[in-house]
């Protein structure tokens, strides 16, 4: 019997990612695609006005683009991008991820052998834009890893409180870990189907985790593939709204928490990133001078104050445009 090739359809979530998302797809062109059918590469943009979109039908790739007309949240994105594939797997990537020659083929290759029947999601080595590899695996969150998270323990003794992000190792070989981030994340699209996709819930951050999460839990494997890379500019866009990132990484956090830990550890957790973290982040920002990094902090935990009392939050928006 004739084994076909794989089959891999690509979902690029873009809002206001600028010359990244064509540089993103241009690399898409050049990767090596030998015996690796590619039936659909989808943009879904979630309502961007920088322009990004334009253009893009010049790029030789089996393009969709998908037009929100608000910013429906990454994990909602990826869903909508990935709903009525036929392919064997899904890549989520970000728009400011470049791929190299191999990106594709080694992590595809990889999967289709017998012996790694099991593994559900598959992530390769990422360079930063310093040229070294970045340290972007990470282990399931505890109560008490968010706890010293929030009090900066984790930054200040990472040996006695180590972070869920795994920091310490250099990230050199190929392992099984319990996450791989979501900038290049290969999955399965039976599993992606069987788990119903992201969890909408978590409107940015977390969503990767939570589906690892519960891949992980009904007996499928994350690998982290060190013979193959791409370039991560990191941050993507959101590194011109950096109250918006930081409330949304606090809100995902407590959803996260209760989502996946106990009535306790989610009060613990809860009341940490409430009353804790912004006293140690003010006090940062106050001994270095920042006036920016204060000023983002508290907005960033009002937003998040509004957020539990029930008011509607769409900072995003706001933020871009000041």
């Amino acid at each position: 019997m004739v084994k076909l090739s794989p089959s891999l359809d690509i979902i690029i979530v873009n809002w206001n990612a600028g010359e990244q998302l064509r540089e993103c797809l241009q690399s898409i062109v050049a990767a090596e695609m030998t015996g690796i059918v590619l039936p659909r590469v989808v943009v879904v943009d979630n309502d961007s006005t920088d322009g990004s979109l334009s253009g893009l039908e010049d790029i030789e790739l089996p393009l969709e683009i998908i037009r929100n007309q608000e910013n429906r949240g990454f994990g909602a994105a990826c869903n909508q991008g990935a709903q009525g594939s036929r392919a064997d797997y899904l890549l989520f990537l970000n728009p400011d991820v470049r791929l190299s020659t191999n990106s594709l083929s080694v992590p595809l290759e990889f999967m289709e052998r017998p012996e790694n029947g099991r593994v559900g999601i598959c992530g390769i080595q990422l360079i930063d834009d310093t040229g070294k590899v970045a340290r972007t695996c990470a282990r399931f969150p505890t109560p008490g890893r968010f706890i010293a998270k929030a009090c900066g323990l984790s930054q200040l003794l990472p040996r006695v409180f180590p972070s869920h992000f795994m920091i310490e190792w250099d990230h050199g070989e190929t392992r099984v870990v319990d996450q791989v981030m979501g900038a290049f994340f290969l999955v399965r699209r039976s599993l992606f189907e069987k788990l119903g996709g992201f969890d909408e819930r978590f409107f940015v951050y977390f969503e990767d985790l939570d589906f690892s999460l519960r891949a992980h839990d009904i007996g499928w494997e994350s690998v982290y593939l060190a013979s193959s890379r791409a370039f991560h500019r990191g941050c993507g866009t959101s590194d011109r709204i950096p109250a918006t990132r930081l409330f949304y990484s606090l809100r995902s956090r407590i959803q996260y928490a209760r989502k996946h830990f106990s009535f306790g550890g989610t009060v613990l957790v809860t009341l940490a990133t409430l009353f804790i973290e912004p006293v140690a982040r003010i006090f940062l920002a106050v001994l270095y001078g920042s006036k920016q990094e204060l000023h983002d902090t508290l907005r960033a935990f009002i937003l998040l104050w509004r957020w539990l009392a029930g008011s509607p939050v769409k900072p995003a928006e706001e933020e871009q445009r000041k």
